[in-house]
């Protein structure tokens, strides 16, 4: 049983080693250790503070995007409704110029079909009273072919015409 219990000089001298480097460990060792671990719980707090700054910004960031993602829609939707109504405008006016440019050309073709049915009486009227004249003058002359009859035709117009 002396194996199991330790002997009080044994005690001690394991007592005052410990003390000992305990003693050097405290002078060379902790300080520089505990240095380190400062450092790291600094840079891990620095870290963590950093991580939360960088997901602040990028949640700001996403919002800001976001944003300008929605401004974006709404501008290319009132490009789209100005460039609709300008189609629309542009077929309007274009629909109005052909309506009347029909008008003026439908105007223009029945004042010429006028003026050239109006020529056309005219020239007809002009050959018929040719015509009439014409034929008037053979029919006197086969009647009147005699002098005598021709003077008493000519005394019987001139009474007709004072008469009326």
């Amino acid at each position: 049983m002396d194996l199991l219990t330790p002997d009080l000089g044994l005690f001690i001298w394991n007592f005052i080693i410990f003390l000992l480097l305990l003693i050097i460990l405290g002078k060379l060792a902790w300080k520089p250790i505990l240095k380190s671990l400062s450092e790291r719980e600094k840079g891990i707090s620095d870290s963590l503070a950093s991580a939360e700054k960088i997901k602040v910004e990028m949640a700001q960031m996403k919002s800001e995007n976001e944003a300008l993602l929605a401004k974006a829609r709404e501008e290319r939707a009132q490009m789209l409704k100005e460039a609709r109504e300008t189609k629309d405008k542009m077929i309007n006016e274009a629909k109005e110029l052909a309506k009347e440019e029909a008008s003026r050309i439908i105007t223009d073709a029945r004042a010429a079909i006028e003026t050239q049915k109006m020529a056309a009486l005219t020239e007809v009227k002009n050959e018929v009273g040719n015509l009439v004249v014409e034929v008037a003058e053979k029919i006197l002359r086969r009647e009147l072919a005699n002098k005598a009859e021709q003077e008493s035709y000519i005394r019987t117009l001139s009474n007709e015409v004072k008469l009326n």
